[in-house]
């Protein structure tokens, strides 16, 4: 049984590392700029973009009808070498209104024989809308004046006039760009928010590509569908109500643990709700939500609107979700982790050191605020801890509460009254899942979802090692005192 124990803790620990740094290595490699190639294929066509997956598969028979000799004696060695299986790229090709797609499946035996390059000029272009463009550069105009038709100065008066600020970039510039099917397409400076040639970056210029998009994906808004550009509203709306959620749940936990560990005469009733605690610890997150829509947003919110904001309604200013009532509904729902936890570090001081402070003359209060409440504390905190994991990560409730999948104007600003509880928020969480089941392009917004995800545990780690810091303090400083 002790080996049965060691393999089994050995496992989950390999489980949980590979689990974090799955994400992690996906989340750190999204914005790394990859190089553009162009690929001719037998079936005809040019395709240009980035690849972003290998894959094999077993191919149907009629995709080997119409191939070429060379095409065919490709695919006969690849599926002998593989036993059976094709191998195929993902390519992510953008241009999606010219395209109708961002991706686009390549097989391997369909790449003519020397038909892969890449293009010195091929230049990626990240947008405001419809996603990235991919081209090489045809002329640079000024309204509707061509001012160089040289790759090379076409280059230099771009960087020139959008210099990495597309808000400042002039409204009537443009650059023209061919695609590799030949279509040609004027996109303005002032809709690029990126543009490099990745076959021309050497390793520090990729480092300020991906360190350029790291600093857009923490700092700017959300677009295409929240599958390009930052996810500051979702991050600052995670940490604000993350933390209104401990400040409310963590008084009212010890208060609740105090009253029933150290002033409750045990009986009938408080036996009771011992066990009505325990049962509120595995009741599915979901009901704390019903119940927050139902209790806080259109009794509480709707009350509030009758005596306060009469004259707004039918339009509703509290009876509806919002941050403030997201907050208290998690509060609720990480309430029985702090009572229990609480509990077992009130019940872990000696009882000596109580029967000290009575027989110095202490009253019970004193007792309790001066002696047991210390010592207490670092396990107080580890209830707090484990509060915030779970809230930070929750994602059901707020669905019903306040979460939505664009809010841009903050729950904190600097517009009176600067507090605004009543609004709705994003979610690094609800972002997870608006990215990962209701965006218009999976493929797309996979980087994105890793890259979230990694934020996420990213946060909650950082808040639960400031606690479990704190809480260390706390422990180191009273560890002398007990007797």
């Amino acid at each position: 049984m002790v080996w049965l124990s060691s393999a089994g803790l050995v496992i989950a620990l390999l489980m949980v590392v590979g689990l974090v740094g799955l994400v992690f290595y996906n989340g750190l490699t999204t914005f790394w700029p990859a190089p553009l190639v162009q690929i001719e294929t037998t079936v005809g066509g040019i395709v240009m973009g980035e690849v972003t997956r290998h894959d094999s598969f077993q191919p149907d028979p009629s995709m080997l009808d119409g191939l070429d000799n060379e095409g065919k004696f490709a695919a006969q060695v690849e599926m002998e070498n593989g036993e059976g299986y094709l191998q195929r790229r993902l390519v992510r090709t953008g241009n999606f209104e010219l395209t109708n797609e961002h991706f686009r499946w390549i097989e391997e035996f369909q790449i003519k024989a020397g038909g892969e390059s890449l293009p010195r000029w091929g230049l990626v272009f990240e947008r405001l809308a419809w996603g990235r463009f991919y081209g090489e550069p045809v002329a640079y105009l000024m309204g509707p004046d061509i001012q160089a038709t040289e790759a090379g100065n076409i280059w230099r008066l771009f960087q020139e006039n959008h210099g990495g600020r597309h808000e400042e970039a002039p409204s009537d510039h443009f650059i023209r760009i061919r695609t590799s099917d030949g279509t040609v397409k004027d996109l303005a400076l002032a809709e690029i928010v990126r543009a490099y040639a990745p076959n021309q970056l050497n390793w520090w210029q990729k480092l300020g590509v991906y360190c350029s998009r790291w600093v857009e994906f923490l700092t700017a808004e959300p677009r295409e569908a929240n599958s390009e550009g930052g996810v500051w509203p979702a991050l600052f709306g995670t940490v604000v109500m993350t933390l209104a959620m401990t400040l409310m749940v963590v008084p009212f936990g010890v208060m609740a643990a105090l009253y029933l560990r150290e002033y409750a005469e045990g009986g009938l009733m408080i036996s009771l709700v011992r066990i009505a605690i325990n049962n509120l610890a595995g009741v599915p997150s979901i009901v704390f939500g019903v119940f927050g829509l139902g209790f806080f947003s259109y009794f509480v919110g709707g009350s509030i609107d009758a005596i306060f904001f009469a004259d707004k309604l039918p339009n509703p200013t509290f009876g509806t979700g919002g941050i403030m009532w997201a907050s208290l509904t998690l509060a609720l729902l990480t309430l029985p982790v702090v009572i229990v936890t609480t509990e077992e570090a009130l019940a872990a001081v000696p009882t000596s050191m109580r029967e000290g402070s009575f027989a110095c003359g202490a009253t019970k209060w004193q007792t309790i605020h001066r002696v047991v409440l210390p010592r207490a504390w670092p396990g107080i905190m580890t209830g707090a801890i484990l509060a915030m994991a779970r809230g930070a990560g929750e994602v059901a409730p707020l669905m019903l509460v306040g979460a939505v999948k664009l809010a841009p104007d903050l729950p904190l600003d600097l517009v009176f009254p600067f507090v605004h509880p009543e609004r709705s928020f994003m979610h690094l969480g609800f972002h997870i899942f608006d990215l990962g089941f209701q965006s218009q392009n999976s493929e797309a917004a996979k980087p994105m979802v890793f890259t979230t995800t990694m934020l996420l545990m990213s946060l909650v780690l950082f808040l639960n090692s400031a606690a479990i810091w704190f809480r260390m303090r706390l422990a180191k400083k009273f560890e002398g005192s007990k007797f």
